[in-house]
C-alpha cells in the first residue's frame, strides 16, 4: 500500500506553480493582461493638443505680426525661410481655386474629425501610448488648421519655407502641418507593430 501510495502521489500535479516564495494559479499563467482604455485619462492628451495648438497659433500670429506676405526672411541658407503665406485650400493647396465653399466643407470635416478623435481617445487603450499621442497630434492640427484658421481668417497661415536654393521649394507649412504629419506616422508605426502585441 505504501509504494502504491507513493507512485500515486508522484503522477499528481501541482494545482500552482511556485516562483519564489509565491503561489501562481496555473489558469493565470497564460493570460495576457487586461487592455483598460483611457477614459478620464483621456485629459492629459486632451492637453497634448491644447499645447500643440497654442504653439501652432502662437508661431502664427507671430508670422502675421512680423513678415510681410510672401516676402521671405532668411534663417538658415539656403534651406530655411519663414515665408508669410496663405492657402485657402487643404494640403498642397488641393482645392485653393474651388470658389470658396471649400472653407466650409473643411470647416465641417475637421469638426466631425475632431470629435471623432475626442471620443475615440477615451477608449484607447492605456498602454497604447504612442497612438494616444499620434491622435492627440492630430487633433490639435485638424482644430488649428481646418477649425481656427479657416472659421477665422478664411485661410490656413503658412509661414515655414523649406527650399534648396531656387532651385527646389517644399510647400510652405506650420506647426500644425507638422504636428499632422508626426502624428499619422505614430498612429501608422502603432499599427504596424504594436497594435497585435497588445491583442497577442
Amino acid at each position: 500500500m505504501s509504494s502504491q501510495n507513493a507512485s500515486s502521489a508522484e503522477t499528481i500535479k501541482p494545482a500552482h506553480v511556485t516562483t519564489g516564495s509565491s503561489l501562481t494559479p496555473r489558469s493565470r499563467l497564460n493570460k495576457s493582461p487586461k487592455l483598460v482604455a483611457n477614459g478620464n485619462q483621456a485629459v492629459k492628451w486632451y492637453g497634448l493638443s491644447l499645447l500643440v495648438l497654442i504653439i501652432d497659433q502662437w508661431t502664427k500670429w507671430l508670422a502675421e505680426t512680423k513678415l510681410t506676405f510672401h516676402e521671405p526672411v532668411s534663417v538658415i541658407e539656403p534651406i530655411l525661410n519663414w515665408t508669410l503665406a496663405y492657402n485657402s485650400g487643404a494640403a498642397f493647396s488641393f482645392l485653393a481655386d474651388a470658389g470658396g465653399w471649400q472653407k466650409w466643407f473643411f470647416v465641417g470635416l475637421a469638426l466631425v474629425m475632431s470629435i471623432a478623435l475626442i471620443i475615440y481617445l477615451i477608449k484607447v487603450p492605456r498602454q497604447a501610448k504612442l497612438l494616444s499621442t499620434g491622435l492627440a497630434l492630430v487633433l490639435s492640427g485638424a482644430i488649428g488648421n481646418n477649425l481656427i484658421d479657416r472659421v477665422l481668417y478664411g485661410h490656413v497661415i503658412d509661414f515655414i519655407h523649406v527650399h534648396y536654393a531656387d532651385a527646389w521649394h517644399y510647400p510652405i507649412f506650420n506647426i500644425a502641418d507638422i504636428a499632422i504629419c508626426i502624428g499619422v506616422a505614430l498612429i501608422i508605426i502603432d499599427m504596424l507593430f504594436l497594435e497585435k502585441k497588445r491583442h497577442s
